[in-house]
């Protein structure tokens, strides 16, 4: 299918990975307990183990857990230099669909984007006005009826391509090169059962980011929270002063958290609440969300703002009908790369050495760095360079991921700062 869409990308290696990755359903799913969380997130890793290892990166392997790996080695004379990591991850959000993703691109000058005219799904710089800093640009866009997945399957393109630059280049000198694909990383797994036993490398960098330049080192803190409610079913028509329903529950404890704190109404440095998802009906019903704070004294008291909430509705409605599962996800690594700053210097000068001005700002999100840095690994992000992520309005610049490639090959060269 995408080598149809190659007219624009005859010489683009990355623009080739990236349609082509795109290719594979890769979904990631928070309700199974298998690792991988779905196994056809291993065919996509399949496929990165047989390219890694054409290129000639050695100890390429997949592991039981479905990540991959391999390392370029350095060439003569830099093998004292400190080697460096390059990690993205293979699975796409829940959100929308990934399955059969249809990318076109689309040499932007400005104005709607039609992206699927029987359903009216239309990009617009009314809407999404970021599109206005991509006229000129070459966009890979949707059908309008599935997610690109440039997260993070650009970031992926973009590693790959930047090592085969290195391997077909041996002329530039660099440091090792140890590249890692992890899957589940949308559902907050993506470092378990990481391998520091074979990634040999003192700090890595993530390829998750959003738009060109950017360049991370401060996240959210994060938790998702369960909560179950169950309920008491009677006939309609009997149910006076008997019937207790689930779902009323569930949008009274909804209710109760603070309207202006949602993410729709916050940004910056500015946490919130988020309900992802609810299901139910009078007897029981689930409700799902996420707890963002990038300051950890206001994110544990957002956790215990919702423990009481609960608190409050069971001695309301007794019999403990609320039960709170709460899970911390990650922390904000800024903590652990404070005092490596030279990682954020060595990336800005990778970007400007690429013609791109690097700039730094909070993630409002997480990244497997967040949790590697932790275990011992700093690991600030990168930017992909794709925009709306998540959702049937996704998109990427052609330009942004060529970019990204030639900041990731100036981080690993020998003369690099």
């Amino acid at each position: 299918m995408y080598c149809k869409l190659l007219e624009r990308c005859e010489k683009m290696t990355v623009c080739e990975r990236f349609l082509r990755y795109v290719s594979f359903d890769t979904q990631s799913d928070g309700e199974s307990q298998t690792v991988p969380s779905t196994a056809k997130q291993l065919a996509l890793a399949q496929e990165l183990r047989q390219e890694l290892a054409a290129l000639g990166l050695e100890d390429v392997k997949v592991d039981e857990f479905g990540r991959v790996y391999g390392h370029l080695p350095a060439t003569p004379g830099c093998e004292e230099l400190p080697g460096l990591g390059l990690i993205a991850h293979m699975d796409t959000a829940g959100e929308e669909s990934g399955a059969n993703v249809k990318p076109r691109i689309v040499d932007y000058q400005g104005g709607d984007i039609v992206l699927n005219e029987a359903l009216g799904t239309v990009l617009s710089p009314r809407e999404f006005p970021s599109l206005n800093r991509y006229v000129g640009n070459h966009l890979i866009v949707t059908d309008g009826t599935t997610l690109l997945g440039a997260d993070d399957k650009a970031g992926v393109a973009e590693i790959v391509s930047a090592v085969a630059w290195l391997a077909e280049h041996p002329e530039a000198a660099h440091r090792v090169v140890y590249v890692a694909f992890t899957p589940d990383e949308e559902i907050g797994r993506g470092a378990d059962h990481f391998d520091f036993d074979y990634f040999q490398v003192p700090y890595a960098y993530t390829v998750d980011g959003g738009e060109l330049g950017g360049l991370e080192y401060e996240n959210f803190n994060a938790a998702a929270a369960k909560i179950t409610i169950r309920g008491r079913s009677i006939h309609p028509g009997a149910a006076k002063n008997k019937m207790v329903n689930a779902v009323l529950l569930a949008s009274e404890l909804i209710q109760m958290l603070p309207p202006a704190e949602t993410p729709a109404h916050t940004e910056g440095y500015e946490g919130f609440y988020h309900v992802g998802g609810i299901k139910g009906d009078t007897s029981s019903a689930t409700v799902r969300m996420i707890i963002r704070d990038h300051d950890r004294a206001s994110f544990e008291a957002r956790k215990a703002y919702l423990e009481q909430v609960v608190a409050f509705l069971n001695a309301k409605y007794g019999e403990e009908r609320f039960t709170l599962e709460l899970r911390d996800s990650y922390y904000n690594m800024k903590s652990c790369i404070e005092p490596h700053m030279e990682l954020i210097e060595r990336a800005e000068q990778a970007f400007l050495d690429a013609g791109v001005q690097p700039c730094t700002v909070p993630i409002r999100g997480g990244t497997d760095g967040a949790r590697l840095s932790y275990e011992g690994l700093p690991c600030p992000n990168l930017s992909v360079g794709g925009v709306n992520y998540h959702g049937l309005y996704e998109y990427i610049p052609v330009e942004a991921m060529e970019a990204m490639v030639q900041v990731l090959v100036n981080l690993v060269r020998a003369d690099g700062r």
